[in-house]
């Protein structure tokens, strides 16, 4: 055997792609390609679908955008022709009127190979049994004489299901020797852990090595985190990348009889509250620079919600790209306004004072006929907010600034936000941030600076705004708790309806009591309106509002609190199953 065979040297590109940048994402293979050549590289890995930028919803429907990705997918084979590494690069591909999610080997100036994902997630934020068709299970691929086995993400993800094949099995079975798994893997809170766990279960039921290379990327709501790892077969972590940031890393494998085995740099992974604000950060950047905002715009309230938001957003894009304003009103606290302008003097942000007073004094007179004889209420409070909201926009016309809105995911959940007010904006970095997280955070950013943050370190956020009850300052002594139980209830109560949709009298028998479980439920339900017209921002947690969590606005379903009624088996038929199975078959 020739010593080549027994070196196999794979470059790890954990890049962050465009959606529909087809030609941008060309350029960044190409460059990492160089890398990789440099390095010696026998092959170079590149994400799931790198080449359209993941996930392309819809877009990848398109038959302009899968000519303009094969396109590119041929140039880029044609450059192999030059000697140096293999390519396999995620891309749309169109194969007699089927549309896959694949993975092509480039190499010797052609298109060597292709495979197709083969399990499609049809789960949560993902859709693909819609876009996509189902590939054929299929064994290894030879690259410079080496079998490498390509699952593509969902491939190693096995549910207990006949639609599900195991593809590593099957890899193993068939001669694989090193397994190389293209994903697209987006971010949640300690989703490392059970990204490890699953490979660690492949790993253990193949023997092989495998290689699990994710994107790092802002994509609307969703952040892909990167995190890359190998393991060898013997379960031992072999290389362990970078989190939120691009890395190009080559691995280097040696046979030892029929086993191969590597090492490479293990990377410290920022865990909890350190990831969620990291994500925020890359989240809010790319969805800035992606969509060529020359920077964003916030009110500055005073309070610890528009706060955390200002320094998410002087570390995403730097001081200089942020313009904070102030709109105070005559419920506006003096305390409010100095921490406001030392929160902007910390971040070093060009920041301005706007009194709305004459402008929400001028609504209210235009209203006055119209509004003669009722008595003020909640309406004169959200005219306060949507005139702060108005002013906002104008400024982000004149001037091409994104507002940045500023709503936590508790306030999302119940409501408690103004339509075209607060709500108002282009993204929002802390939307599935619930409050309890906001002060943590908030904390945690004065002690703490992510890797790669363009903010300034130490005291950022004022202690006077992280310590002092939370208000919305619409109306005299205001606050959050006049309308809402404590954070600590109302968010416990939240994670158990939202991500894990517990019946209420489950909520009840563990502890809280059963007039607020009911009211907060019946928030959430009729807050769904407002929720479907707000911005989009980062996903963090197991089930956002948006793509995980798509509930009707129109619907008159209320959980009543009781205990669910068992199923009366008896009054099903006994053949009503064999009968389906067999109309079905």
């Amino acid at each position: 055997m020739t010593e080549r065979l027994n070196t196999f040297a794979v470059t790890l590109a954990q890049l962050n792609p465009t959606v529909g940048d087809v030609e941008g994402n060309a350029g960044k293979v190409r460059a990492a390609r160089a890398r990789a050549a440099a390095d010696g590289a026998d092959l170079v890995l590149f994400p799931e679908l790198f080449i359209a930028g993941y996930p392309p919803e819809d877009l990848v429907r398109k038959p302009a955008f899968q000519s303009a990705c094969r396109a590119v997918i041929e140039t880029l084979a044609r450059e192999t022709a030059d000697g140096g590494p293999a390519m396999l690069v995620g891309t749309p591909w169109v194969e007699e009127g089927r549309l896959y999610n694949a993975c092509a080997l480039l190499d010797g100036g052609r298109i060597a190979a292709l495979r197709f994902k083969c399990n499609l997630p049809n789960y949560g934020v993902f859709d693909e049994k819609r876009l996509f068709s189902r590939g054929p299970t299929a064994g290894p691929l030879t690259v410079r004489g080496v079998r490498v086995g390509v699952p593509i993400c969902e491939d190693i993800w096995l549910e207990e299901s006949e639609d599900y094949e195991n593809v590593v099995e099957t890899l193993a079975e068939t001669g694989a020797e090193i397994i190389l798994v293209p994903n697209g893997s987006p971010y949640a809170r300690d989703k490392n852990d059970v990204r490890l766990s699953v490979a660690v279960a492949r790993v253990t039921e193949s023997g092989l090595p495998l290689l699990y290379l994710n994107q790092v990327c802002g994509q609307d709501e969703l952040v892909f985190d990167g995190a890359s790892f190998a393991l060898n077969g013997d379960l031992s972590l072999a290389a362990q990348l970078p989190a939120f940031e691009e890395s190009i890393v080559t691995l280097r494998f040696t046979r030892n009889g029929d086993d191969w085995r590597c090492t490479g740099p293990i990377a410290e992974l920022p865990e909890g509250d350190k990831a969620d604000y990291a994500a925020c950060v890359l989240g809010l950047r790319d969805y800035v620079g992606k969509n060529g905002f020359p920077g964003v715009l916030l009110g500055i309230s005073g309070g610890i919600d528009s706060a955390l938001c200002a320094a998410i957003a002087v570390d995403a894009l730097g001081a200089d790209q942020v313009h904070g304003v102030m709109l105070p009103y005559r419920y506006t606290a003096a305390h409010s306004i100095a921490d406001a302008g030392e929160l902007a003097g910390h971040l070093g942000i060009r920041y301005e004072v706007l009194p709305i007073a004459e402008a929400v004094n001028g609504f209210e007179t235009i209203l006055s006929g119209i509004f003669q004889n009722l008595p003020p209420d909640i309406t004169e409070e959200n005219l306060q907010a949507r005139t702060r909201g108005t002013l906002l926009m104008a400024i982000s016309n004149k001037t091409g600034l994104m507002v940045v809105t500023t709503g936590n995911k508790s306030e999302m959940s119940v409501g408690y936000a103004t339509l075209y007010g607060d709500m108002n904006g282009g993204f929002n970095p802390i939307k599935d941030i619930y409050k309890t997280q906001v002060f943590r955070l908030a904390a945690l950013r004065n002690l703490w600076k992510p890797d790669g943050a363009l903010g300034p370190a130490g005291e950022v956020i004022p202690p006077d705004i992280i310590t002092r009850p939370p208000t919305a300052e619409l109306r005299e002594n205001q606050t959050d708790q006049d309308s809402l139980p404590p954070y600590e209830v109302l968010d416990a109560i939240l994670e158990r309806l939202v991500e894990r949709e517990e019946p209420l009298d489950q909520i009840i028998a563990a502890g809280f009591d059963r007039e607020t479980v009911t009211r907060i439920d019946h928030l959430l339900n009729v807050a769904e309106y407002k929720r479907r017209q707000a911005a989009p921002g980062v996903k963090v947690t197991a089930r956002n509002f948006g793509r995980d969590r798509r509930y009707p606005i129109t619907n008159r379903f209320r959980d009543k609190g009781e205990p669910l009624p068992a199923p009366d088996e008896t009054l099903v038929s006994r053949g009503s199953k064999a009968s389906i199975d067999a109309f079905e078959g």
